[in-house]
């Protein structure tokens, strides 16, 4: 059998059905794109596309839509999962700011074009910080909300300390085996097949011959963070009693409140420890908790995991 064109970005696809047992025909899934604010576009990969989505997937800092791939594949159910600005595909911002008040209306315009009606939205990281102010924005069309390793309470300098030096701490490598080498170093994977396939559709080379990544935030000093209200997120940042992303517990509180089912996944290596954990049921008493044995990257470590979890949570509403 011919091995498809290094340039085709759903090469990847059979060789991840299997990892996860899929048994089942690989489904069409298409290369798409939205209009949204300032004259950009947000692109994102559908899965299934003549059946509307279920879910709707938002990665983390630093990775794309395809690292849900595997996740979907085992979960079998037409989806969409988005590149957020400034990744994959999707255009950079020009102010380079990539905090998660200012994604979220982004997302929103592209599902209002994408995925108008009501979907359940799963948010890993950053893209689970967006997804609760998307819901917000999106409360009569959203179905079930769940984040995954990701709660307000993260406090972004302890939790992701090393995720934040892993993306912007080197600007380029001298081949792929470099960037693997560095990903296990700082225990975002341990498969050297699943890291060589995200980091294939991950970078890119320069004209000099060394590899740089593909997303904005590898090119900047820092990675986003913060809540809806920059004041708020410096203040408690100045005093240290609180994350600063806390004031989006605010906006989570009231969807579950109003009767939206809210749950979290947590990685039993993550950044969602068992503290967290149980501020989450504090806050939001009677949501479900769901862990699984991994790193923060579920859904590249663990993806049959994730969909099995997934199809729990999202499958009865």
């Amino acid at each position: 059998m011919q091995e498809p064109p290094i340039d085709d970005e759903f090469r990847f696809l059979a060789g991840d059905a299997a990892r996860v047992s899929r048994t089942a025909p690989l489904p069409e899934v298409r290369r798409v794109d939205a209009p949204v604010s300032q004259g950009r576009r947000i692109s994102g990969l559908w899965f299934e596309p003549d059946r509307a989505p279920e879910p709707v997937l938002l990665h983390g800092a630093g990775l794309n839509a395809h690292g849900f791939d595997p996740t979907l594949l085992a979960l079998g159910r037409p989806a969409l999962a988005l590149d957020l600005p400034g990744h994959g595909r999707s255009d950079w911002r020009e102010d380079a700011d990539y905090r998660p008040d200012l994604l979220a209306p982004d997302v929103a315009l592209a599902l209002d074009a994408l995925a108008p009606g009501s979907t359940a939205l799963v948010g890993h990281s950053l893209g689970g910080l967006t997804a609760i102010l998307t819901a917000s924005a999106r409360a009569d069309r959203t179905r079930a909300l769940v984040l995954v390793d990701i709660t307000p309470g993260v406090v972004p300098a302890r939790d992701a300390g090393s995720v934040a030096e892993f993306i912007t701490g080197q600007r380029s490598y001298a081949d792929h085996e470099e960037i693997i080498d560095r990903a296990i170093a700082f225990g975002i994977g341990s498969s050297r097949e699943s890291l060589a396939r995200g980091i294939a559709l991950n970078t890119r080379r320069r004209p000099d011959g060394r590899w740089e990544w593909t997303h904005h935030l590898a090119h900047l000093d820092g990675l986003p963070a913060g809540g809806p209200d920059p004041a708020d997120a410096a203040a408690g940042a100045a005093v240290g009693t609180e994350s600063p992303l806390a004031p989006l517990w605010r906006p989570l509180e009231a969807l579950h409140n109003a009767g939206l089912p809210v749950a979290l996944i947590r990685a039993d290596a993550g950044m969602v420890d068992a503290r967290l954990a149980d501020e989450w049921r504090d806050r939001l008493p009677g949501s479900p908790v769901r862990t699984i044995a991994g790193p923060h990257n579920l859904h590249e470590a663990a993806p049959r995991e994730l969909a099995s979890v997934l199809g729990e949570l999202i499958g009865s509403v």
